[in-house]
């Protein structure tokens, strides 16, 4: 059979790698083959992409330049880690994926969504993910997470997260819009509480989705 594809999304610091972590355990422990990867990155070529993209060397040649940066490394992505393993029936959790492109680059970039969704028919095809987890919280919150996941006043903060408050906001703004638009896609997840509970929340979600497709005795997994 065909794998799943399932996309975490959101603001900086909504937790995403905590909980593809949390969700991967969860699912290995059922006996899943699964496959954890991120964009930009996710295969050696991407990754290098991704160095070059939240050092800021794309950010002066403007929104369109930056998002075929991304679809650059989305094509290496696809082409030799997600497609692969969705072929051979593994659950593929990927940290972004081209919703993030939307919100960063279309949104607040402002490019044409007919550009935008000319980009996907070319880079993603018939590949889209099958469920995608928005991590939602105030931008004062994530800002404040991800200063301090930092650690250090010496760690620079990366392309994005240098942005200021009022690009975060309408960031937040931008999943919430791509969630209203197709709710069978999307699920919102409130991610300003415990780990543990968004934990939760997540697996409520994914269980719920794909039940039959994961084999899940239901009331064997609701802690």
């Amino acid at each position: 059979m065909s794998g799943l594809f399932i996309t975490l999304e959101g603001g900086e610091g909504a937790g995403k790698s905590t909980q593809i972590r949390r969700l991967a355990a969860r699912l290995e422990a059922l006996g899943h083959r699964v496959v954890v990867t991120r964009e930009p990155g996710g295969s050696p070529y991407a990754e290098r992409i991704r160095e070059a993209i939240l050092a800021g060397e794309g950010k002066p040649y403007g929104p369109f330049a930056e998002a075929l940066m991304f679809s650059a490394a989305r094509l290496d992505h696809l082409a030799q880690t997600i497609r692969p393993a969705l072929a051979r029936g593994d659950i593929v959790l990927c940290d972004r994926f081209s919703d993030s492109t939307r919100a960063y680059q279309g949104a607040l970039g402002e490019i044409d969504d007919g550009e935008l969704a000319a980009l996907e028919r070319v880079v993603i095809g018939e590949t889209r993910p099958d469920l995608t987890l928005i991590l939602d919280l105030p931008a004062e919150t994530g800002l404040a997470r991800a200063n301090a996941r930092r650690g250090s006043p010496d760690q620079k903060a990366d392309r994005f997260e240098a942005e200021n408050l009022n690009f975060h906001k309408r960031l937040r703004e931008a999943f919430q819009a791509l969630a209203k638009a197709d709710p069978q896609r999307y699920r919102v997840i409130a991610a300003d509480r415990d780990a543990e509970e968004v934990e939760f929340a997540i697996w409520q979600c994914v269980k719920g989705k794909f039940a039959r497709e994961l084999n899940i005795a239901m009331q064997a997994t609701e802690k």
